[in-house]
Order: C-alpha cells, then structure tokens, then sequence
C-alpha cells in the first residue's frame, strides 16, 4: 500500500481547512471571501485559525462517470501568508480517493502524478511549479483517479482565467 509523505500529511491538513460550496472544514475557520472572478476561476481568502489563506479555485465542468455521485470537485492553487504553501495545486473531492493509486493529472501533453490523501490529491513538492505554470498557460486540465470503491473517474477544469486567479491569489498572500 502507498504510504504518503509527510509532506503530503502536511498538504492534506492545510488543505482540508478549505471551503468548498459555503461549507465550513473547521469551525475555527471564516467564512471564505470571494475577491473577484476571472473567468472560469476565483479568487478566495479566508482566515483558518488566525492565519489568512489566499487561492485561486476552478470547479469541474465536466465529470464522469456521470452515474456517479462525485460531490463538489474543486481544483486549488493555494497560499499562506505564513509561508506554510506557496503556489500549491491540489484536488478536492466529494469522496475518499485511493491512496495506493495515484491520479493523473495532464494539461496539453504534460502529465503529472497526483497523490491522494482522503478527499485530496497533491502533486510531488517538485513538480508544483511546472503543474502551476502549465495551469497558467494551457486551456484545459484533465484529471483521472480511483475512488476508494474503485470508481474510474476523470475530471475536466477550464483554465480560462487561471493566470489572472493564481496571479491575484499569490499577490494577497506575500
């Protein structure tokens, strides 16, 4: 079986302070704010135990198999203003992801390994920085992974707007 890295542990635990769809992760955590939209992405902050967090979001525009119940599924390029994450991509499902089958992200012809941790999968800490600036030049990011009942599933975000939210995400978070 997959055992993640810590840092991956790490990831998830900041991770899992996000909102998605208006719903509180924490009850120590704010009510995100939206900053403003950028076509097909917004911009959020939101403060998580006395620490502000900035991220630019995009929801799926397509998911399958359609027969499935998937939830909210979100893609996230996140900071800290501590520092804790810069830049940081992540995928957040309605569901437990399996652990011991990476997913696969791709935009255009770049491929990168995603490692689920519950209801998130993280990219390695040193392929962040090519996902993100593929997410800021491409049109369209894929995702495929394995639920935990072994459901095939893929994902696809538009990128439309996503240099823009990463940009202004990055910006408020210095």
């Amino acid at each position: 079986m997959f055992e993640p890295k810590s840092a991956l542990m790490i990831r998830s635990t900041l991770t899992s302070l996000f909102l998605l769809s208006g719903t509180v992760a924490l009850t120590a955590a704010a009510a995100p704010t939206a900053i403003g939209r950028y076509d097909d992405w917004t911009v959020f902050t939101e403060t998580v135990n006395g620490e502000t967090l900035c991220y630019a979001a995009t929801e799926a525009t397509d998911k399958a198999p359609k027969a499935a119940d998937h939830g909210d599924v979100w893609f996230f390029v996140s900071n800290w203003k501590s520092g804790k994450a810069r830049s940081q991509p992540s995928l957040k499902v309605g569901y437990e992801l399996r652990a011991d089958l990476p997913a696969r992200a791709s935009v255009g012809r770049s491929g990168w390994t995603l490692y689920g941790v519950g209801q998130e999968a993280f990219a390695e800490d040193q392929d962040d920085p090519r996902l993100v600036s593929a997410l800021r030049r491409g049109s369209e990011l894929r995702v495929e992974a394995v639920s935990a009942r072994d459901t095939k599933v893929s994902y696809h975000f538009s990128l439309s707007g996503s240099a823009n939210a990463i940009d202004k995400a990055s910006a408020l978070c210095r």
